[in-house]
């Protein structure tokens, strides 16, 4: 059986309520989510305390220990797991600007490769900022932000996940790049 063929089967056995499948999953997703986790872990400061093995361990079982979850595909499970590890990103940044910073924040500017660049505990947090402001006012565009830096999903992953086309995605996204620009560097709108 094909490996996307297995995921499905799997999720769907969770969706139903058999958590050994939960145990089949496993080897078969932990390579992608593990290169996933160790993409973000780079970008991370030096000396940043959370390892990548950590944050796929933390999203799964956050993923498969979910009671009543419903996976409709591969791409969804994708989609749930880049939140779980925006969540505990997020979670770990805050956790250490309290300690170190007192929480105080500064606002950065938003470049392409934020997440592809040395990152501090501030650029998550102003992105995650962001990205809560944009889900107030655009709960599908702050998904693909989501789902594109977090998820690592491809503009057509995100169209299967968020059931729109492609070009609707390729449409939001230019839109949602120039609103985080102005929104990370503070720019007053136009």
């Amino acid at each position: 059986m094909p490996q996307q063929s297995q995921i499905t089967a799997a999720l769907q056995a969770i969706s139903q309520g058999n958590h050994e499948a939960a145990d089949r999953l496993m080897p078969v997703i932990y390579d992608q989510l593990r290169a996933l986790a160790a993409t973000y872990m780079q970008q991370q400061p030096a000396g940043h305390t959370l390892r990548s093995t950590a944050l796929v361990n933390e999203a799964y079982v956050k993923l498969c220990g979910r009671q009543n979850a419903d996976w409709r595909s591969r791409s969804h499970f994708f989609a749930a797991g880049a939140q779980a590890m925006r969540q505990i990103l997020v979670d770990h940044a805050r956790g250490k600007n309290r300690e170190k910073r007192g929480g105080g924040l500064q606002r950065v500017e938003f470049d392409e490769g934020l997440l592809g660049d040395q990152q501090s505990n501030e650029d998550i947090l102003a992105l995650d900022e962001a990205l809560n402001k944009l889900q107030q006012l655009d709960p599908r565009q702050a998904k693909i932000v989501e789902l594109r830096f977090f998820g690592g999903l491809s503009t057509g992953e995100v169209a299967e996940a968020l059931g729109v086309s492609k070009r609707t995605v390729e449409l939001e996204w230019t839109m949602i790049r120039a609103w985080l620009r102005r929104e990370l560097s503070g720019e007053p709108p136009p």
